[in-house]
């Protein structure tokens, strides 16, 4: 009966989340360390499908770039990084896109329906949803891109049919050109293009540590200037809290970086007061 009776107690604590995130959309970027097991991937899916049938739309946004590196080394390509960023030729590129508008993306696709869910695979050229620019600075990584503008029309639409959009990080130029772009900005842009109710973006840290390595639990948009230059935030974490902030700018009402290392990640971060992350907000 005490066992019964904790499991009611989880659901009586979930109720006015889900009272009020009803009929929102939450966009989630899902890649990295969420990604590297079957128990993890199981988890993550479950989420997103509970989240749709409490009525909360979800739109995910994935990456992949270990999986593109290990593509190119099997057909005797060498990966070359340049500050974390990929050089992407033109070779390069058909194997991101082939990579991550294909198998990646059919996986998540077919996961989510394996658990209930109605999912839908799209890479930015779909319904015009992600125009593209080059990545501009002092070296050139080839079709390395950012978000110029993002069409959310298609995305709305599936959202009211109930569909569950997967989108993957490729863009497109008027010149019919294709970019690869980090699945961080393209989340955040998305996600402020849709005014969100929610970014959450799962990574493969508790989230973002003070000096002492204890996460922190929230930081305003104010404060981040001063994290970044006493390095608390630093390296990978900052185009995350770049993807944070733009979609803040956009409308969306608050931002989340939570440890996809964790199952079920995203209920204990949406469904309990304190929350397992870092939220970033206004």
């Amino acid at each position: 009966m005490e066992k019964l009776l904790q499991k009611a107690e989880v659901l009586i604590e979930a109720l006015p989340y889900i009272r009020n995130f009803y009929k929102r959309t939450f966009v989630i970027k899902y890649g990295g360390a969420a990604q590297v097991s079957e128990q993890l991937t199981e988890a993550f899916a479950k989420d997103i499908v509970l989240f749709n049938y409490v009525g909360i739309n979800t739109v995910i946004v994935h990456g992949g770039g270990p999986r593109i590196s290990k593509i190119m080394e099997r057909l005797g390509k060498i990966p070359q990084f340049i500050d974390g960023q990929r050089v992407t030729d033109a070779e390069t590129m058909e194997i991101a896109e082939m990579v991550l508008c294909g198998s990646i993306n059919k996986e998540i696709v077919m996961l989510l329906h394996r658990y209930g869910g109605k999912a839908v695979g799209l890479s930015g050229k779909d319904g015009g949803l992600i125009e593209a620019k080059k990545r501009q600075g002092t070296v050139d990584l080839g079709y390395v891109g950012e978000v110029d503008n993002v069409n959310p029309v298609i995305l709305t639409s599936l959202d009211e049919k109930g569909f569950i959009p997967v989108i993957a990080p490729i863009g497109f130029n008027q010149l019919g050109e294709t970019f690869n772009i980090n699945a961080d900005a393209v989340a955040g842009a998305v996600a402020g293009a849709i005014k969100a109710e929610k970014l959450i973006l799962l990574t493969d840290v508790p989230g973002v540590l003070d000096e002492h390595g204890k996460v922190i639990s929230t930081i305003r948009k104010n404060e981040v200037r001063s994290l970044i230059d006493k390095k608390v935030i630093s390296g990978g974490m900052l185009p995350k809290i770049k993807a944070c902030l733009s979609a803040l700018e956009g409308g969306v009402n608050k931002t989340h970086i939570v440890d996809g290392r964790i199952p079920n990640c995203l209920l204990l971060e949406i469904f309990t007061q304190k929350g397992i992350g870092t939220e970033i907000i206004l």
